[in-house]
């Protein structure tokens, strides 16, 4: 029973360049603390420049390498059967311009497509309807309606991805976290079919 490692690959992990990646890093082994200590020290992988930003790491270069220095060992593995190790590179400052450019780009689009669906759908008819049916008058312009729905879209829009600025109101994902995750999900699997060297295999004929 001793000779016996449970090993679980994690998921994904962030290395920087040039660094060492040893089997603690990419995966959690369970056992007798004496094997432990040394399948987690064992290096797996160097990364270089060559890696770009993805490296994966496959469960079978983990056996490969435990049992080239510990063929006695029975292994047990469950969970994922790679780990996505993306490198992270040394991030530059950020451009001030550059950052005001963009957001006054997505600010002046996301005001146009406000207007021209409100423009679609006769927004400013429908509120002139509507206070002429509360009030009995009508009015060209009724502000009494429109300044609070204006304020009310934004608020709805605050509440509907659940952030203010970097506060979040409750644990609940916001719908735009949800698609983020799936995104994820879709390009991890992508990575792990296009970028593992285990996955793939080139069978020339004569």
């Amino acid at each position: 029973m001793e000779k016996i490692v449970y090993i679980r690959m994690r998921h994904r992990v962030q290395m920087k360049s040039n660094q060492e990646i040893y089997v603690k890093d990419v995966a959690k082994v369970i056992g007798s603390d004496q094997i432990v200590g040394k399948i987690e020290n064992m290096l797996l992988y160097k990364v270089t420049k060559k890696d770009q930003n993805i490296v994966i790491i496959d469960f079978v270069q983990l056996i490969e390498r435990i049992v080239e220095e510990l063929p006695e060992i029975e292994l047990q593995a469950f969970g994922p059967t790679q780990t996505i190790v993306e490198i992270v590179h040394d991030q530059k400052s950020m451009n001030i311009a550059f950052f005001l450019a963009v957001w006054l780009l997505l600010f002046v689009g996301a005001a146009l497509a406000i207007m021209n669906f409100h423009e679609d759908v006769s927004m400013q008819i429908m509120h002139q309807k509507l206070y002429q049916m509360i009030t009995g008058k009508m009015e060209r312009k009724p502000l009494l309606l429109q300044i609070p729905y204006s304020i009310g879209l934004g608020l709805g829009m605050i509440l509907f991805f659940n952030y203010f600025f970097r506060k979040r109101f409750n644990e609940e994902p916001s719908p735009l976290e949800i698609e983020m995750f799936n995104y994820q999900q879709d390009l991890d699997r992508y990575v792990i079919m296009n970028e593992n060297k285990e996955s793939m295999k080139r069978i020339d004929g004569d």
